[in-house]
């Protein structure tokens, strides 16, 4: 079940959705992504997925009582989202890797790391909070034309 407080109508673009511990993230991704310009959609869908299938795979263990929350907002061309898990965070090594930045390029023989990695490609920030329970990424946009490729 997901649930979405409603966004208010004095012109500010934020809201807050929450849904239970799955993997059938269609649907939150098509809520989370309804305002965002056309020609970031495909990324910021992938880099979205891999943060809630952290969170909800990892963080919650998929267990269906916990839920995930995520609040969104658009403010000053950068679009926010903050990603909340009933989990325990990170172990401290986890942490510590993460705080020196020690994300690298996955190779085919790792087991896992990949989303961190997308993570990392997709956004212009990626920052936990000190125990790695949520996470909080943001999306700077601009003018399609400055985006062009061959410009």
């Amino acid at each position: 079940m997901i649930a979405i407080a409603p966004r208010p109508t004095s012109g500010r673009r934020w809201g807050t959705l929450s849904f239970a511990s799955t993997l059938h993230l269609r649907p939150v991704l098509d809520l989370l992504l309804a305002d965002v310009p056309s020609y970031c959609e495909c990324e910021l869908r992938l880099g979205l997925q891999e943060a809630l299938v952290n969170a909800a795979t990892h963080g919650n263990n998929l267990d269906p009582t916990k839920t995930v929350l995520v609040q969104f907002f658009f403010i000053h061309n950068q679009y926010w989202w903050i990603i909340s898990d009933q989990g325990s965070g990170f172990p401290s090594d986890f942490l510590d890797m993460l705080r020196c930045k020690a994300i690298c390029e996955p190779t085919e023989y790792q087991e896992g790391g990949r989303g961190l990695y997308i993570m990392h490609q997709v956004f212009d920030l990626v920052q936990w909070d000190s125990d790695g329970a949520e996470l909080r990424l943001c999306k700077k946009v601009g003018p399609l034309a400055r985006l062009a490729i061959g410009r």
